[in-house]
């Protein structure tokens, strides 16, 4: 299995903050991981901070070495790539989490991709909240 990742990340919410998911696609090779989770209540920005934490998590257990990731949150991919400040307290212990995984890669890149080149983890993040609902 080839060590290297292409990981789409995306994290909902309904309320901002409301019942929030998760969901994420690891591609490897011809390998494909997904996975989508209700995680209670939370923002969007926490939403998304979850997935890409859960995503690299899963990543290394898999034995990836070099991540790729793909997320439509420009907010995300600009406070991980250091261009914004991260001025929430719950975001910045959620960016500390996710600093200490990303020093575990060998090579890590974010990018920010258009909605839809994100669809598919964004309707795992969805269907999460839609299975979680009454």
């Amino acid at each position: 299995m080839s060590h290297e990742a292409e990981i789409y990340v995306d994290g909902a919410s309904r309320g901002n903050p409301g019942p929030a998911g998760i969901g994420y696609i690891i591609k490897i090779g011809e390998q494909s991981f997904k996975h989508r989770q209700h995680i209670g209540v939370a923002t969007n920005n926490q939403a998304e901070y979850h997935a890409l934490i859960k995503s690299l998590e899963k990543a290394l257990q898999l034995g990836v070495k070099k991540a790729h990731v793909y997320s439509d949150s420009e907010l995300l991919v600009k406070q991980v790539n250091g261009t914004y400040k991260i001025r929430n307290t719950k975001l910045s212990a959620l960016h500390q989490k996710l600093q200490q995984l990303i020093t575990r890669f060998e090579e890590f890149t974010i990018t920010h991709v258009d909605r839809e080149k994100n669809w598919e983890a964004d309707r795992l993040a969805n269907q999460a909240i839609d299975e979680a609902m009454p």
